[in-house]
């Protein structure tokens, strides 16, 4: 069977594509719904609503990202920037989610971003659209599982600093435990793997106590709080930019990294019942959780903070929060108990990051898009988890974190790909779905359970639009006039990971990668 995807083919873009009921009687539902795409039920459908809004939201980590992002922030922008960008990116967040919610529900491949740009693309560019997608989304979420190990990793460096001055800073400390952190993910998602829905329902559950177990305290025990005029009115421009609006969307990376991966339970689509209807409903509601919980938090930092921002900006344990905890609870002790929780809540992330990293790798694989492809898209036939996937995903990590022994500016370079590549993969999405129902009769498209009906142009052309700036402002430098320590290489490396996929399409993809390979009949 011919690779391509006609209208009138796998794709369901015809009023003649077969529906889910005239499949064979031997495929129930969700196998039936992969078959219509050409697909086998390859991995267990482990996954209910609660665990796919436990894995999501856990990955989301909006209020924990927040948090521990705080400085830049800060610096650009100041408590005011923060809480009008935070707004705004939420609500772009909200435009992406709906976006996500109604292809997902489309189109419920583990692939996420590439399987729908190879399925809504015009044929004449679907392959090489889709093949960026698959690497730019590939590229994203490997920068998130290694940013959030090393964030956790360097977390409990801050807390050896605030309570042991004579401790030495040394960036292999920081190294070796963001391998500990990488361990105990890899550890739950094989050792554990069959558990995972269970685990990341509990996870779930710790993440909303774990906010209530910081909030409250912080707010009860300040000392003193902050007006409202100050915090809603005091801007930074610390980098020098040309006006404090410039400042703050340059600070909004703070807030544009507290929301990654909303498409997380799209990867585990292929492991999810009912799928259609549940991813729709998971990103939708982690969505609002996590940024009602993330605002929420944001508000509290601000409010108590110490008077003197500077001393919090200037902190010697390299995250603002961590002084905000040891004023509001007047101790050090208190401090450190309270960014346990959140060190905690880091680690329990790191588990949701590589499950949804490797089902990642193994959808693309699967379509033949990476190197070693034939034992990337490997299934475990006893466990049915794609065990060589999520042992790459380890690997480059283990690798990944290598380079910040030899230099920390290097290193953040590359997890600062996590808007670039996340936006850039769902920007392609967007585009060719706009183009879609701009071209195609909206009787023609099978749609899913979840439907944006008549707002769907300027849903989808509102979302590209934040995407375009979130995406622009995630390359600025925190200075106008950066030195090569503080200056924001995320750019070139983009640029890098761009020139390296366009070669490696050249010189062999695009013999291997042929668009979505036909498993079943459609």
């Amino acid at each position: 069977m011919d690779n391509d995807m006609e209208l009138n083919g796998m794709n369901g873009f015809s009023d003649k594509q077969p529906s889910v009921t005239s499949q064979p009687k031997s495929l129930d539902r969700d196998e039936a719904v992969l078959a219509r795409f050409g697909k086998k039920q390859r991995l267990r459908r482990r996954f209910g609503l609660i665990s796919a809004i436990g894995i999501t939201s856990t990955l989301m980590i909006t209020w924990e990202a927040i948090t521990a992002t705080l400085l830049n922030g800060l610096e650009n922008g100041g408590p005011a920037g923060l809480i009008y960008t935070y707004l705004f990116v939420w609500g772009g967040a909200i435009l992406q989610t709906l976006v996500m919610a109604e292809l997902a529900s489309m189109i419920p491949l583990a692939g996420g971003p590439f399987n729908w740009v190879a399925i809504l693309a015009p044929r004449y560019c679907r392959k090489y659209l889709s093949y960026l997608a698959g690497w730019l989304s590939v590229i994203s979420y490997l920068a998130l599982v290694s940013a959030t190990c090393y964030v956790a990793g360097t977390l409990v460096q801050g807390l050896l600093i605030l309570n042991y001055p004579s401790y030495v800073y040394e960036n292999w400390h920081g190294t070796l435990l963001f391998y500990a952190v990488l361990f105990f993910g890899l550890f739950v998602n094989t050792i554990l793997g069959r558990l995972l829905p269970q685990i990341e329902s509990l996870l779930l559950v710790f993440h909303i106590l774990g906010f209530f177990a910081i909030l409250i305290p912080i707010v009860y025990l300040a000392p003193q709080h902050q007006s409202a005029s100050e915090v809603f009115g005091t801007f930074l421009n610390t980098g020098e930019y040309s006006s404090n609006f410039a400042a703050a969307l340059v600070g909004m990376v703070t807030v544009t990294n507290s929301f990654p991966g909303l498409d997380a339970a799209d990867h585990i689509a292929e492991e999810i019942h009912d799928a259609p209807r549940v991813i729709p409903i998971a990103i939708g509601t982690s969505t609002m959780l996590n940024g009602i919980m993330g605002f929420a938090m944001l508000l509290a930092l601000l409010f108590c903070q110490p008077d003197d921002i500077q001393s919090t900006i200037g902190s010697d344990t390299f995250y603002p929060f961590i002084n905000i905890y040891a004023y509001a609870t007047q101790s050090n002790s208190g401090a450190t108990a309270l960014t346990a929780v959140l060190i905690c809540t880091q680690i329990f992330g790191a588990i949701g990051m590589i499950a949804t990293s490797s089902r990642m790798i193994w959808a693309f694989a699967r379509e033949g898009g990476l190197p070693f492809s034939k034992y990337l898209s490997r299934v475990d036939e006893k466990t049915r988890l794609p065990i060589w996937a999520i042992g790459v995903t380890t690997v480059i990590s283990l690798l990944l974190a290598l380079i910040n022994i030899g230099s920390t500016v290097g290193f953040t370079a590359f997890i600062s790909l996590v808007v670039a590549g996340y936006y850039s993969s769902f920007l392609l999405a967007a585009s060719v779905m706009l183009h879609k129902r701009l071209t195609v009769p909206a009787s023609q498209i099978p749609w899913g359970w979840f439907k944006l009906g008549r707002f769907g142009v300027p849903i989808t052309v509102l979302s590209i639009a934040f995407t375009i700036i979130g995406g622009i402002f995630s390359f600025f430098p925190s200075t106008v006039d950066p030195t090569p320590e503080t200056m924001n290489y995320c750019v070139l490396v983009y640029g890098s990971a761009l020139l390296f996929s366009a070669v490696f399409w050249l010189l062999y993809g695009r013999k291997t990668y042929t668009g979505p390979i036909m498993e079943t009949d459609a």
